[in-house]
């Protein structure tokens, strides 16, 4: 069982983010509980890699000293699952916003869909998607796009191992990606439906892997909760 001196000394803690929670409020969740069950008065916790609140999957919270390691954590590989849905898109890439244009899927086969995954792979040059929390100007890109400010945002260079589609459904697309630092999955989804002469948005992500941690190694944290709890 592990104490308070463990947790000050420093543990990775691998949790399944649960949708519609941000990142920060797993942190904040979890910093609050150890700090309640442990009589700590004040303890450092962080994660190695942002979800946004409509994925879910693994999350790397450190603790104390381990907080020195995250860097390391966040330029690992990250796997991740989820589906495109062509035909539509919308602002923020994903169904944070409602779809905004339509587009033609008639001409959309499936050996076009499997054929279009290869422009990914590789280094490519992303655009991040406007409603996002990179920072312009010393303000987050998402308070321009809210308030209907027009912000110029540049390319980066990630890099993409793996691009598996692994079923279609319709207009539904099911994938698995394996990607290094900075990747935008979101941005993944948008363009794939250009590169299919469509529109794309995501409608579903999952975080399965990171370096050699699972989220089938991970807790949600209700159940890290009742473990700490249990003491």
């Amino acid at each position: 069982m592990l104490t308070a001196e463990d947790y000050l000394s420093g543990q990775v803690l691998l949790i399944d983010k649960p949708l519609n929670w941000t990142s920060f409020q797993a942190v904040n969740k979890l910093r609050w509980e150890i700090r309640n069950a442990f009589d700590i008065k004040k303890i450092k916790v962080g994660h190695a890699g942002t979800l946004d609140p409509l994925a879910t999957g693994l999350l790397i919270i450190c603790t104390g000293k381990m907080t020195k390691q995250i860097d390391s954590f966040q330029g690992q590989d990250k796997e991740y699952t989820g589906t495109i849905v062509l035909g539509g898109t919308t602002p923020s890439y994903d169904l944070e916003t409602e779809i905004d244009t339509t587009f033609p899927t008639e001409h959309i086969t499936e050996t076009m869909i499997h054929e279009a995954t290869k422009q990914f792979i590789g280094d490519i040059d992303q655009f991040p998607p406007v409603f996002s929390a990179l920072k312009k100007e010393g303000k987050r890109l998402y308070e321009y796009a809210r308030a209907g400010e027009e912000v110029e945002i540049n390319s980066r260079k990630i890099h993409i191992s793996t691009f598996e589609i692994t079923k279609i459904k319709d207009l539904n697309i099911d994938f698995r990606i394996v990607c290094g630092k900075g990747t935008y999955i979101r941005s993944i989804a948008h363009d794939f439906g250009k590169a299919l002469s469509s529109g794309g948005h995501l409608s579903v992500l999952r975080r399965t892997k990171i370096g050699d941690f699972h989220v089938d190694k991970a807790l949600s944290p209700e159940a890290f909760i009742k473990s700490i709890a249990t003491k």
